[in-house]
């Protein structure tokens, strides 16, 4: 049960992502969000909106995790391990708070898998 919940806070926050990389890049809220400049942010948007739907992969298999019950755990292995892999990538070449807000929760999530909670 709460490995599922930690599952779904996940998909959850990787869910918000996509929402700030495809809709809000351009944004006040995007800018404040991914720390960004308006001419900058304009100028990236399309690859924003890319990377937003890598992540918006990541909710879709999160959440096929969660609805095939028990017999979904590699699935959410495996994309709980891609989001942890993907934070530690971004937290060594973009911010240490991706660290925080991606790796974090995925490898509690992991954990919690893992000890069957």
């Amino acid at each position: 049960m709460v490995a599922n919940i930690l599952v779904g806070l996940v998909a959850l926050i990787h869910l918000y992502i996509v929402c700030l990389e495809m809709v809000l890049w351009d944004t006040p809220r995007g800018h404040k969000a991914f720390g960004l400049k308006p001419d900058f942010a304009t100028a990236s948007k399309v690859l924003a909106a890319n990377q937003g739907l890598y992540n918006g992969f990541l909710v879709a298999g999160l959440i096929w995790g969660l609805w095939l019950g028990e017999a979904g755990f590699q699935v959410k292995v495996f994309f709980l391990l891609c989001v942890a892999i993907a934070g530690l990538y971004g937290a060594a070449t973009v911010s240490r708070k991706i660290l925080y807000i991606q790796t974090v929760p995925a490898a509690l999530a992991l954990a919690a898998l893992w000890l069957g909670w």
